[in-house]
């Protein structure tokens, strides 16, 4: 529950037991201190509960809902990124019928992804990346373990890295 509506009890009950708006006001000050809602919005949750309002929430305000970054929404466009990597961000828009910019937030903010190379890769490993990354690891432990003459059989080097990155590109 919210220090608001905490408030709005509190003057609620007040009020239904015989406080004035004058009584109500230092106490809710006094209780909630820096945090306390102010004067003019006091005396109005006051006359709203005075005329018979029940409810201590917030009405529903009007105005365009928030759907573009449902749960729903956000594993729809997680598959088809990971359907087709090299899908444009206009392209997931459009299918889903979404603005680029809701789209873009969606990638960059929920899914963890940018573009590389004309792919969506992720920045961090996905839990089923983390899994398989488990199991080889595992996998190469017991093998170490139940094996004497398997490590000489890794290829070591120095410490110069090899990338063996081929991006796909997008062909006509």
């Amino acid at each position: 529950m919210t220090e608001r509506v905490k408030q709005r009890y509190c003057i609620k009950y007040c009020q239904k037991l015989g406080d004035s708006q004058s009584e109500i006001i230092p106490k809710i000050q006094q209780v909630f201190g820096e945090d306390a809602m102010g004067v003019t919005q006091i005396k109005e949750w006051f006359n709203q509960f005075k005329s018979g309002r029940a409810s201590a929430e917030s009405d529903q305000r009007s105005g365009r809902p928030q759907t573009a970054r449902s749960a729903a929404v956000v594993e729809r466009v997680r598959n088809l990124v990971m359907a087709d990597r090299r899908s444009t961000v206009r392209e997931i828009a459009q299918q889903i019928g979404m603005s680029k910019d809701s789209a873009h937030a969606i990638l960059r903010d929920d899914l963890n992804m940018h573009r590389v190379a004309e792919k969506f890769v992720p920045r961090l490993l996905s839990p089923e990346q983390k899994d398989l990354r488990f199991q080889v690891e595992k996998y190469l432990l017991d093998t170490a373990n139940t094996d004497p003459q398997f490590l000489n059989t890794v290829i070591t080097g120095d410490e110069s890295w090899v990338y063996g990155y081929d991006p796909d590109i997008k062909r006509q």
